[in-house]
């Protein structure tokens, strides 16, 4: 039996297009997946259809205890390897992980995946269904959009936000800093990083 204090959440890199394959086989295991998903419309010539897509292409998440279960976890068709720095895998905030489900929660909201950042200020959500994330802020044409940046795995999620509930975060720029204080931010003039 697992203690619950030996769980933790893990990301996955699995075979390209496979996630949603490797996500059930590890369900019909007992593992603890999360495969964040999103509904958009796919037009082909003839049709318009409704398609669930992962967030993250080739990622999934696994909630598990790693010395007992990572080698059945590996052994799953479809998983390449555990992400992580060397041959030691990263755990994953329990944060992040809410954050992910709260992003599928809003899937119009939803934008895009991306894997960069461009320097800037720190900025968290006040309000909203969003409140709390921290990320970087850019304006795109009359639309303001957060991106949220999961350190963890290298990869953002850009989201349609107001500039009205996002306050600064003091201290450096793009860095973990500790706010001191905190001012209202015009989304023009403001980055943010997670």
């Amino acid at each position: 039996m697992t203690d619950v204090d030996d769980l933790k959440w893990y990301a996955l890199y699995v075979r390209s297009r496979y996630e949603k394959r490797a996500h059930q086989l590890l369900l019909e295991q007992s593992v603890v997946s999360f495969l964040p998903l999103l509904d958009t419309w796919k037009q082909w010539s003839d049709r318009k259809k409704k398609v669930s897509e992962p967030l993250f292409r080739g990622y999934l998440f696994v909630n598990i205890a790693l010395q007992r279960e990572k080698i059945a976890v590996l052994d799953t068709e479809g998983v390449v390897k555990f992400i992580g720095i060397g041959k030691t895998p990263s755990v994953i905030a329990q944060r992040d992980i809410d954050w992910l489900k709260q992003l599928v929660r809003e899937p119009d909201a939803v934008h895009r995946t991306v894997d960069s950042l461009p320097p800037g200020q720190r900025v968290k959500v006040l309000a909203g269904p969003f409140k709390d994330f921290e990320g970087v802020v850019i304006k795109q044409g009359r639309e303001s959009r957060l991106v949220v940046f999961f350190e963890s795995i290298m990869q953002g999620v850009e989201v349609t936000i107001s500039p009205d509930v996002l306050l600064a975060v003091a201290g450096a720029p793009g860095h973990g800093a500790v706010a001191t204080g905190v001012e209202l931010v015009s989304v023009e003039k403001h980055f943010l990083r997670l």
